[in-house]
């Protein structure tokens, strides 16, 4: 057998579509036609299977949940990097402050964000790393990032902590001296950041064993591949987690019209809860 790439008929791309809809709520336009022929063929083949129509066939009645698993992976698409979006950051970091340094609560220690949709843990270890260096008395405090991906291949690479030195390409020399790095050049996330991250696999589209409440939520380039019914819902749910004033940061290409009601926009691609900023200061 060879291995190529399989064919892909119309019936069968439309199949593959309701597929990955149904299992994580992922909206596949027509343009990515090409991107499921390359990754699903690679598939279908080490499975000894020659058509697209008999590899569904196989996740209906036969699959292991490791083959749906994998079946998922193979269609997400994972492009994240340090500080990605660095405005977001900036404003977490003067939000956390205010929390951290308020006069009116002294006593609080307790602090938590989520990043959803985490791929390969920059953006969490970003988080981390920032708000340790800014704020000392954090790695006192009761402060925890849960890091969730729906890809179980990229959770398992971002809890190695381990990152190629391209990776850091672009950022300041302040920032590249919040990096160690071994003898090989490999970068390597310090283990006080490390160990305040926790990753976790997570369908969005299923039970969220998570509790809030939050006092930020970073959930970018997530709802790109959504509709706007499946977007509704996930927002409303983040926003039900978030205590009130907290924020949520989207993706630059996204936007919460659809719940509108529920949020404020306050920055670039930045909304505030809109149950207000009574409990900011909340334990």
């Amino acid at each position: 057998m060879d291995s190529g790439e399989i064919s892909l008929s119309d019936r069968e791309f439309e199949a593959v579509r309701n597929k990955v809809y149904d299992l994580a709520g992922i909206s596949m336009s027509d343009a990515k036609r090409t991107l499921v022929v390359s990754r699903l063929s690679k598939i279908i083949r080490r499975l000894n299977l020659d058509t697209f129509s008999s590899y569904l066939d196989h996740l209906d009645r036969g699959a292991s949940a490791d083959d749906v698993q994998e079946f998922i992976n193979a269609l997400t698409t994972n492009l994240t990097r340090f500080f990605r979006e660095d405005h977001h950051f900036a404003h977490l970091s003067e939000h956390i402050g205010s929390i951290v340094n308020n006069p009116a609560n002294p006593n609080r220690s307790r602090l938590r964000i989520w990043s959803a949709g985490c791929s390969t843990g920059q953006e969490p270890y970003t988080i981390a790393l920032s708000l340790l260096a800014a704020y000392p008395k954090l790695k006192s405090w009761d402060f925890k990032i849960l890091a969730t991906d729906i890809d179980t291949n990229v959770v398992e690479k971002a809890q190695t902590g381990l990152y190629k030195a391209g990776d850091l390409s672009g950022l300041s020399p302040e920032r590249v001296k919040l990096f160690d790095r071994d003898s090989d050049g490999t970068v390597r996330i310090p283990e006080h950041a490390r160990s305040v991250v926790t990753f976790k696999s997570l369908n969005l589209m299923e039970k969220w064993p998570i509790k809030g409440p939050f006092d930020a939520v970073f959930c970018r380039n997530v709802a790109i591949y959504f509709n706007k019914p499946t977007q509704e819902k996930m927002f409303t749910r983040m926003g039900e987690l978030l205590a009130p004033g907290a924020f949520l940061y989207i993706g630059h290409s996204e936007n919460l019209n659809s719940v509108a009601d529920k949020f404020k926009l306050v920055g670039k691609t930045i909304y505030e809860n809109k149950l207000g900023s009574s409990a900011r200061s909340a334990a």
